[in-house]
């Protein structure tokens, strides 16, 4: 596996031969609190002056080496290609033209410029804090509540209907990421803002290890059986946290509803059984 200086002077070589204007790279390798390990991306931008120029023959691509599979995606004005390579390096390539580098720059929490000889990313200040999280107000939190307990009947109607996959999207894509957003704002209300990384990565940094492994228990989606266990749990465990959450800011968590969708949950589940 070619190591990461290696792999910088490739990057840097290319972007000559290239004559690409500004090379940058943003992700984990930028952040100095970041585990390193051999999976870390390359997530590498190329400012260019004419993009249709080099996407209309992709062969300079090989330059980087053998690939095992790869990506091509069109976002905005931008095209990303992401390449995984036979010796296990991963590229996530950017080619960005230069009057987009906002676009760009608002894309990402952080970067550091490699070459820019022409100065064209002076203007622009990195986004260290776009993961980073601040304690809830009020309002936020009883919209949390509110999508957790709402959306819990959708829990409830996919797993009646044993849509295992509509019940499990609905159960981890927004009541289990609702009850990570309540465990974020409860470390946000002891340290201010807190840097809990993209989707949630750094969060269990700052909680008890129990509390990472009472989270990982509600994970199991590999049955209709499974899944009505996991909305039970996350359900018990949002309740807690939430009134926990609440007592210590000083806000308002109507037990009321929170209570009566529980049983509704129990009732529907019960019924299903019989």
């Amino acid at each position: 596996m070619r190591d990461k200086t290696e792999m910088l002077d490739l990057i840097l070589q290319t972007a000559k031969t290239l004559q690409v204007k500004v090379v940058a790279m943003s992700g984990s390798r930028t952040n100095t609190k970041a585990p390193k390990d051999e999976f870390q991306d390359y997530d590498v931008v190329y400012v260019v002056d004419d993009l249709d120029n080099l996407t209309s023959d992709l062969s300079w691509l090989d330059q980087f080496g053998k690939r095992i599979i790869e990506q091509e995606i069109a976002l905005d004005h931008r095209r990303l290609y992401l390449m995984l390579f036979e010796d296990g390096n991963r590229i996530d390539l950017t080619l960005c033209p230069k009057e987009y580098i906002k676009e760009w720059v608002d894309s990402e929490a952080g970067f550091t410029v490699l070459e820019d000889p022409e100065h064209l990313f002076e203007p622009y200040s990195q986004n260290l804090e776009r993961f980073w999280m601040s304690p809830a107000s009020e309002t936020d939190f009883k919209n949390s509540c509110n999508e957790f307990l709402w959306v819990s009947a959708y829990v409830v109607k996919g797993i009646c209907r044993n849509q295992v996959i509509y019940a499990t999207d609905h159960l981890y894509g927004i009541c289990q990421q609702e009850l990570l957003k309540i465990l974020a704002w409860q470390v946000a209300s002891d340290r201010g803002r807190v840097d809990i990384g993209k989707n949630y990565k750094y969060l269990f940094n700052y909680l008890p290890a129990e509390k990472e492994k009472e989270f990982s228990t509600l994970l199991d989606f590999s049955s209709v059986e499974k899944l009505t266990q996991s909305l039970f749990a996350t359900m018990e465990l949002f309740h807690q946290e939430a009134q926990f959450l609440a007592h210590k800011m000083g806000f308002d968590y109507d037990m009321k509803v929170a209570e009566k969708m529980i049983q509704y949950v129990e009732k529907r589940l019960k019924m299903k059984k019989v």
